[in-house]
């Protein structure tokens, strides 16, 4: 079981570790999943299982994720899972060399284009989906007047509904309550803007 909490990033070396384009994909799958092999993770990536394995061990040498106990009847399998319930990552930790800005930019910017994907994705498959998983759908935007106090404020009230409302899924799941349930994702940003 992965500790509860969040992993901060607060090191380049691990920054730029998880921001490869396949091990940020392997990393999503593997939350996903909560456990899995390299074989499993392979077919959901579409990517060869030694490759796959390579990135795995890179994101454990980091310490994002970590061998997990064997849910297979071949012994030889590795499991891995998170180490830890989420990692999240802040400017602040990095705004102290270009090069650091230049990787948080970087990975920002890679995590954006994947989760645009995602949603592309559903979007694309939006005719296949029961019409209550479509109509439950929501993209919205909001426009506010705030100050940076205000704005931080904002995060950590919608960090703790999405956390509430994430708990009580995995509750459910563990307690064997799947039906209708299905993996949901929620994108959030919150940033200033002029014009």
């Amino acid at each position: 079981m992965a500790p509860q909490g969040n992993r901060r990033i607060t090191d380049v070396d691990t920054l730029k570790a998880f921001g490869h384009p396949l091990r940020t994909r392997l990393y999503r799958a593997l939350y996903n999943a909560r456990s899995a092999t390299a074989s499993q993770l392979a077919d959901q990536v579409d990517e060869a299982v030694s490759l796959v394995s390579y990135h795995l061990r890179k994101l454990a040498d980091h310490g994002l994720i970590e061998e997990a106990e064997s849910q297979g009847k071949d012994g030889r399998e590795r499991w891995w899972q998170p180490a830890s319930d989420g990692i999240s990552y802040r400017h602040e930790d990095f705004k102290d060399a270009p090069e650091k800005v230049a990787v948080h930019t970087s990975v920002t910017r890679l995590l954006l284009e994947q989760r645009i994907e995602l949603y592309r994705a559903f979007l694309d498959a939006m005719s296949a989906w029961r019409e209550e998983w479509v109509t439950a759908s929501f993209s919205s935007e909001y426009m506010a007047h705030l100050t940076p106090a205000e704005l931080t404020a904002l995060d950590e009230e919608l960090d703790a509904v999405l956390g509430k409302y994430k708990r009580r899924g995995e509750a459910a799941v563990a307690a064997g309550d799947t039906e209708g349930r299905e993996k949901v994702a929620v994108h959030l940003y919150g940033f200033p803007f002029r014009g």
